[in-house]
């Protein structure tokens, strides 16, 4: 394994951007800004994105059940409109279409390999070495590796400072190759990593929506997986759209964190639709009956948050 770039963490803990609304003096300038609600210009940085046929591996780390594998195994072929028939607008598909307004065109998904390490091959606590060593075990040309870690495994910073991230390294024969992480928090931080489907540990405390899928922790994780996607493929290298600096940028999803709906505000993530059925709260149909909540995402054609609904 070559050397690697700089990890990209997503900074997707509600509390650290929009939920807690700093004191102007403390405040960091970006955070004010996406409060403010200030034109957002993410910038081309001329470097190379993910487009055209990409293929998304994943290595399932630690346990799983069969239901919350297959939410995840939807949610990624729902990206991706011809792989089944998806209701029209909006559904994830949809949400997805906007990363064609990025340069290049169309990022055309597709569900590749899964390699299942339910016996914790490098232990249950991760750091960022140990994701990447893991990651290169299912790399491919245009591919995204992503790792899913379960409820009972730490990773460096999880909770902390970060839910999940994407990073790309260079192998000896593959090349250059991109990938990703995103935990369960259910069991360690569900109020940091999976609003709103559960009470911040912070910041105002509306009651929290019911998960489309009865899954707090891996409707959090798409949540979350939806974010480092999408800026995985206009960011997959560091010289694609963002703002900020480059190891701590702000991306196509995570420049709108904490909003899924329009009106939203801090503590408030916007209007949604809701299933009479269920009370899940939700914006984005998929396939094989699915619902899922997505996150805002960057329009380069407005320089503006799009929300589904």
């Amino acid at each position: 394994m070559g050397s690697s770039k700089p990890m990209i963490t997503i900074f997707i803990l509600l509390f650290s951007l929009f939920v807690l609304v700093p004191n102007p003096s403390l405040a960091n300038s970006r955070i004010l800004a996406l409060v403010k609600e200030k034109p957002l210009v993410l910038k081309y940085h001329k470097g190379a994105l993910l487009k055209g046929n990409v293929t998304i591996n994943l290595i399932w780390y630690g346990k799983f059940t069969p239901a919350q594998r297959l939410i995840i195994i939807d949610f990624i072929q729902s990206l991706n409109p011809k792989s089944k028939k998806i209701t029209s607008p909006p559904s994830v598909a949809s949400w997805w279409s906007t990363t064609e307004a990025y340069k290049g065109g169309a990022s055309v998904i597709s569900l590749g390999k899964q390699i299942f390490d339910e016996k914790y091959s490098v232990g249950k606590y991760l750091k960022d070495l140990q994701l990447e060593s893991l990651a290169s075990r299912a790399t491919r040309v245009n591919s995204i590796v992503v790792i899913l870690t379960a409820t009972d495994v730490g990773v460096d910073d999880f909770c902390m400072n970060r839910c999940g991230m994407h990073g790309s390294t260079q192998l000896k024969k593959a090349g250059k190759f991109a990938y990703a992480w995103v935990g369960n928090s259910a069991s360690q931080c569900p109020g940091q990593c999976a609003w709103p489907f559960q009470k911040p540990i912070v910041g105002p405390q509306i009651t929290p929506l019911v998960a489309p899928n009865g899954d707090v922790g891996v409707d959090g994780m798409i949540i979350n997986l939806a974010t480092v996607l999408a800026g995985t493929v206009t960011n997959p290298f560091d010289g694609g759209y963002f703002q900020g600096p480059a190891n701590a940028p702000l991306e196509a999803v995570s420049a709108c964190t904490g909003i899924f709906g329009s009106g939203a505000f801090p503590g408030y993530p916007g209007k949604v639709l809701l299933d009479k059925k269920t009370g899940a709260s939700y914006n984005a149909p998929g396939v094989n009956g699915r619902k899922y909540l997505l996150p805002a995402m960057w329009d380069p054609k407005t320089s503006k948050c799009k929300t589904l609904v």
